[in-house]
């Protein structure tokens, strides 16, 4: 198991082929922080679709509204919605969008981010400044690699839970 250094601020997802660490920065993003942490503790992102899935760019996931149901995941309101939740003020940061970066999946509006993240399979520089980092995958990588892609795919894998460390 990952070297925990503070319960509070890190969240397991439970994948098919085994859990993901995220060490949440609330330094860095603490609004972007408290809200993955009130959703997972509501339980709001636990079966929730990978809708928008990117070889070598990104996994995305977190669309509460639409995505955590089998009746509603249809391609076409994949990765629309959002929680009920006001939407999240920009947090930008120097933080770089390294592989296992977790980001604020948000529309073109800074301020637009809600309840959708998503996980950097590489370096991409080309987001830093544009979109809020507020976590890092410090264990489980592996599991991150093995999503299936697609836009959406047709046969989504999904956050078959979502807890936060002290929780767990």
């Amino acid at each position: 198991m990952a070297d925990i250094k503070d319960p509070e601020n890190t969240v397991i997802i439970e994948l098919k082929d085994g859990n993901v660490v995220i060490e949440l920065l609330p330094d860095v993003a603490p609004k972007h922080v408290e809200r993955m942490k009130t959703l997972a503790r509501a339980g709001a992102y636990d079966n929730v679709a990978f809708h928008r899935v990117i070889e070598g760019f990104m996994a995305q996931t977190g669309d509460v509204k639409f995505a955590n149901m089998e009746k509603d995941y249809t391609p076409a309101r994949a990765g629309m919605g959002g929680s009920d939740l006001d939407d999240l003020p920009a947090e930008f940061s120097n933080v770089p969008h390294a592989r296992g970066s977790i980001g604020a999946a948000r529309s073109s509006s800074p301020n637009s981010a809600n309840s959708q993240f998503f996980i950097n399979f590489g370096d991409n520089a080309f987001l830093n400044g544009q979109y809020t980092v507020y976590g890092q995958v410090i264990e489980g990588m592996e599991h991150v690699d093995k999503i299936v892609r697609g836009e959406p795919p047709r046969y989504p894998d999904r956050m078959i839970s979502v807890k936060v460390a002290a929780d767990a």
